[in-house]
């Protein structure tokens, strides 16, 4: 072999290196499809409802405080399969068109009582859904929202910190130690 030979060889692996590195690496972006999948309004949507099942009390901040409805659409946008995010997202339609029906207002504006009403009347559809559906049917889209809704509240440095007791250096294990009725439950 000469070297100009040599040299065609090798520019042509260090071609297809690189223009097969790009085409390896285009399948690591991010689908834009899924970005589209909630709108700012689902989000300030979800942040309401988070809000209803989760109020500000005197001792600790609501669930709009941790903004859960940012954390809701990433989890239900990066871990949802496609048939879950599409019941996902045609239940938080169908909660506006229950709204408009009932109330003739869009959720965020109605009073805080019309809200209580709508989300336990949802909490209730969807413990009969759950308890009726058949193995391989997806899960209500309120059971979705309810579950999503504490595990990133409970999980969010607002609900970690001021909702439960918090020790961020906890000191020596006591294995029985007497509970206090009323106190609030440790964060992990």
């Amino acid at each position: 072999m000469n070297r100009r030979e040599a040299l065609s060889a090798v520019a042509f692996l260090m071609g297809t290196a690189v223009i097969g590195a790009e085409a390896f690496l285009t399948g690591c972006q991010r689908s834009t499809a899924t970005d589209e999948l909630f709108s700012i309004q689902d989000v300030s949507l979800l942040n309401e409802v988070a809000d209803t099942i989760l109020p500000t009390t005197k001792s600790s901040p609501g669930a709009k405080a941790a903004n859960i409805g940012a954390f809701i659409k990433t989890m239900v946008t990066d871990c949802y399969q496609e048939i879950d995010q599409q019941t996902f997202t045609a239940g938080l339609k169908k909660l506006q068109e229950i709204s408009q029906t009932q109330f003739n207002k869009a959720f965020e504006d109605l009073m805080p009582s019309q809200k209580h009403t709508l989300v336990v009347s949802l909490d209730r559809e969807a413990k009969n859904y759950q308890q009726d559906k058949a193995e391989g049917q997806p899960n209500h889209y309120f059971t979705n929202l309810k579950q999503l809704t504490l595990l990133g509240y409970f999980t969010s440095e607002p609900g970690a910190t001021l909702a439960l007791r918090y020790l961020p250096v906890p000191g020596r294990f006591i294995g029985c130690m007497p509970y206090e009725p009323g106190t609030k439950a440790w964060a992990m």
